[in-house]
């Protein structure tokens, strides 16, 4: 994108701040975002919405080895959602959704769908979070979930929120659109309200 995608303004907002935003009003007791590169930047410019930063050394490793900083940072939760930053027209009503299918007895992992694609953000129940902890590289828990299909719950969103990530600049016109539109509002990585 040639910039942090992260700042990229979205209706005159970082686009990392709507996904705050709806996390801020979603059911979940605490959120923590995970920063890397530019995180002195981010944390000048993006009004985070009460979540805490954690600025992840060695976030050049990939994903999994952030998403397992993360991990180690919530402690001991009873679940916790992972969202992504680039993607602002996921809603807290798509959260919502997650978590009440969890507190159904989802699980333990409980995804997104949007029209029959599987998508984010997923939450994660307690059960799972040591293997999280042990993730590395840049694949994220995706590896993990294939070794693992029986783990997976699936919950079709697609008509209250839009996982559409912003990976360029056509990515955010894109975006932008749909959110001029009213697709969505956002969301990134917070433990479940009990």
């Amino acid at each position: 994108m040639g910039r942090p995608k992260q700042l990229a303004e979205l209706d005159g907002r970082p686009m990392l701040e709507h996904v705050l935003a709806a996390l801020a009003a979603a059911p979940l007791d605490r959120v923590v975002v995970a920063l890397g590169a530019h995180a002195a930047t981010v944390l000048e410019r993006v009004d985070l919405h009460g979540a805490e930063p954690l600025v992840v050394d060695g976030f050049e490793a990939g994903m999994g080895h952030v998403l397992a900083r993360g991990v180690e940072a919530l402690g001991e939760p009873d679940a916790l959602v992972v969202c992504l930053g680039d993607q602002p027209l996921v809603g807290p009503e798509v959260v919502a959704e997650l978590v009440a299918a969890w507190r159904g007895g989802a699980g333990p992992v409980v995804s997104a769908a949007y029209g029959g694609r599987q998508g984010n953000p997923k939450l994660f129940d307690r059960t799972v979070l040591a293997e999280l902890r042990g993730l590395g590289g840049d694949t994220g828990a995706r590896e993990l979930l294939a070794a693992h299909p029986e783990w997976l719950a699936v919950v079709e969103v697609g008509t209250i929120g839009d996982d559409a990530d912003v990976d360029d600049e056509r990515g955010l016109a894109e975006v932008a659109a749909r959110y001029a539109n009213g697709r969505g509002a956002g969301v990134a990585g917070r433990a479940p309200a009990t």
